[in-house]
């Protein structure tokens, strides 16, 4: 009996010790944004999941490098579910998941819906898979973002998509 016991103790021990053992938090946290962001409003228009790396200290040009391709965000590719039919620029766009990418260039990003899902980074990014190509102003914020920020805000006719980094801030809009 008393080995029963001590058997028992043991397991139960070794199974709690293992049962504590957790992931440490990520580096590049994933969060998610919707509109409408409220949690009663169940006729959603938009969601973004995407991960939030942080500038450390680190230039934002060197981890968002002018011409070069960028997955918006960290680790997988930032994910845009339209649960409706919209517009950006004069492409109509399905209701659907896409992969989100940008281009900074000068005084423009050139913000890039791609129909892949489910990539990570932007090592696999294939130009074939875009669906909408479009430009927006790259401003100047007054304040630097450390962790990398995307919301969502009611547009004229439509949700305007904001993100910002550093100093970099632009604006994407889709319509109805």
């Amino acid at each position: 009996m008393k080995k029963l016991i001590t058997l028992s103790l043991v397991l139960l021990v070794g199974g709690m010790l293992q049962a504590q053992s957790f992931r440490g938090l990520d580096k590049s946290p994933l969060d998610m944004i919707e509109y409408p962001a409220s949690n009663k409003e169940t006729n959603k228009l938009a969601r973004v999941l995407y991960s939030r790396p942080q500038l450390k200290g680190r230039d934002i040009t060197t981890l968002v490098p002018e011409g070069k391709i960028w997955r918006m965000g960290a680790n997988e590719s930032t994910e845009l579910t339209l649960y409706t039919p919209m517009k950006v620029g004069s492409t109509k766009l399905a209701a659907g998941s896409y992969t989100l990418y940008a281009i900074p260039n000068g005084e423009q990003m050139t913000i890039i819906i791609n129909k892949a899902t489910h990539v990570w980074g932007a090592y696999s990014y294939n130009q074939n898979m875009d669906v909408a190509r479009v430009n927006v102003p790259l401003t100047e914020g007054n304040e630097s973002l450390e962790a990398f920020s995307m919301a969502f805000e009611k547009g004229t006719s439509g949700v305007d998509l904001h993100l910002g980094w550093g100093y970099y801030r632009a604006k994407v809009s889709f319509t109805k």
